[in-house]
């Protein structure tokens, strides 16, 4: 008899732009839902298209993908909206997360104080995922940290959503990050 595998969610989130379909569609090992819709002249004043003005689409949703890990772990993605407008979706979608990737883009990099923030209040395990985008300029892990103003603990690290192997990558430092913060909390008594 085959062993059931070990699913869970986690969450790809940051702002408007930052890539989070693009890693979701590059990593899913099944065809992604997606939830985008043109952006129309409606938007003009509310969405912020500043550093992204070649985006024709935007979430209105979520996307959702799937990879497994190893023959014992699945990883069910949703990735978040990035619009204001559209973060009364969030607390739907993370319930039951483990965790979540901050995907950033620092060409506009104040656009995931919002995720940090969402995530750090919640006590949700999180990393902070540079998507580097061709033509922006490159900074060092350490320099977004800073930025960003992240704990010591909270792994930065630089990916291309575009490509399976980085956003694999990305999404197996979360698995670590997620099983150490919870190796941790059981060694604290946390989780008695």
């Amino acid at each position: 008899m085959d062993e059931i595998p070990y699913a869970i969610k986690i969450l790809v989130a940051g702002g408007f732009g930052a890539g989070k379909t693009t890693m979701v569609g590059s990593v899913s090992e099944i065809e992604p839902l997606r939830t985008e819709e043109v952006i129309t002249a409606e938007s003009v004043g509310i969405d912020d298209l500043d550093g992204v003005e070649q985006k024709t689409t935007t979430t209105v949703a979520m996307d959702f993908g799937r990879i497994t890990l190893t023959d014992g772990l699945v990883l069910y993605l949703f990735g978040t909206p990035g619009q204001d407008r559209f973060w009364f979706m969030w607390d739907e979608l993370s319930l039951g997360a483990v965790g979540a990737v901050v995907l950033a883009d620092t060409r506009r990099l104040a656009d995931c104080f919002p995720s940090v923030d969402y995530f750090e209040q919640r006590g949700t395990p999180f990393i902070v995922a540079v998507n580097c985008f061709d033509g922006a300029k490159r900074y060092r892990p350490e320099d977004v940290r800073v930025a960003l103003d992240l704990d010591p603990q909270v792994p930065v690290l630089l990916c291309d959503a575009r490509r399976r192997d980085s956003s694999k990558g990305v999404l197996i430092t979360l698995v670590e990050y997620v099983l150490q913060r919870y190796s941790e909390l059981e060694n604290n008594g946390a989780l008695a």
